[in-house]
């Protein structure tokens, strides 16, 4: 194992447990949830549940990404201890904590000159961002150095598919993402919004679909679209829903059953706080390996 640290935002939303297996360190994000403040701390000050049930009950949510003085205060411990830090952000398409990040770096970079610190953008979000972890943390057990692991993440990270549907169209008429016109009718036609996110690590909506069952079908399609080798596809899968498990479980179901050469079971997470504050309640998301993200 390289003598470096490997590291990301809470963001990435695995759990803590595949974090410490993995022997790969993260910086939590912050939150809001009616006015009182939490750390995105992988569901530890809030369960996930209760957190989804009060949004569902009207609760207002607001986040916040790490600044630049708390990636000082996270990365120098590593530092002092003589570690070089490699470090993949949530995706500037969604956050600004790339910037605070790269801060924080050139700042450090002055009080100690002979460290590695690497910033990476991730260009991806939630479990999908977790599985480019999970790969790094493969690839670092391997025993590649932090240039290379950098270098890797760099060239595949856009290879990191994101296939995101939502049940509730509530909080996309919160977010402004679609009128109140539309949030009725499309809820009274039982349409669901399927959306990915693309090689600028923007989470765009791609089709509206009417009826989960239907939803369930072509986010599957999907995967068989672009993985690597189709059906015949033998990396990971990771699913990441918001309070929704058992449509994430029938998403994995037919993951499993038409993709017999997985690298084991279909991983399911929890979307965390940070990116359910804006998903809210219904969403589920499906990530793989496959060909490179195109608008």
């Amino acid at each position: 194992m390289g003598d470096y640290v490997l590291s990301c935002c809470s963001t990435a939303d695995l759990s803590e447990a595949h974090f410490n297996e993995r022997n790969i360190q993260y910086i939590c994000f912050h939150f809001e949830l009616d006015g009182k403040q939490y750390m995105d701390d992988l569901g530890k000050s809030i369960a996930f549940p209760d957190f989804y049930k009060a949004m569902a009950n009207g609760a207002d949510t607001k986040t916040s990404q790490v600044n630049a003085d708390e990636f000082i205060d996270y990365f120098t411990p590593f530092l002092e201890a003589g570690k070089d830090i490699l470090h993949v952000c949530l995706s500037s398409g969604i956050s600004g904590v790339y910037n605070s990040a790269m801060i924080a770096r050139d700042t450090l970079q002055e009080d100690f000159p002979d460290r590695k610190i690497y910033i990476v953008d991730s260009l991806g979000a939630s479990s999908g961002y977790g599985l480019l972890m999970d790969k790094l943390a493969d690839l670092r057990d391997e025993g590649l150095s932090v240039d290379e692991v950098r270098d890797w993440a760099e060239a595949h990270k856009l290879e990191a598919h994101h296939w995101f549907f939502s049940t509730d169209l509530k909080f996309f008429v919160k977010g402004g993402r679609i009128s109140k016109t539309a949030g009725f009718v499309g809820t009274v036609l039982q349409m669901c919004p399927l959306l990915n996110v693309d090689d600028q690590g923007k989470l765009i909506p791609r089709e509206k679909i009417r009826t989960k069952r239907k939803v369930i079908a072509r986010i599957e399609e999907q995967m068989r679209l672009h993985a690597k080798d189709g059906t015949n596809y033998n990396g990971k899968c990771f699913i990441s829903n918001s309070n929704c498990e058992e449509d994430a479980r029938a998403v994995a179901d037919l993951i499993e059953e038409n993709f017999p050469n997985l690298n084991g079971k279909v991983l399911i997470n929890s979307i965390g706080t940070t990116i359910g504050s804006h998903t809210g309640p219904g969403t589920v998301a499906l990530f793989f390996w496959g060909d490179t993200r195109k608008d």
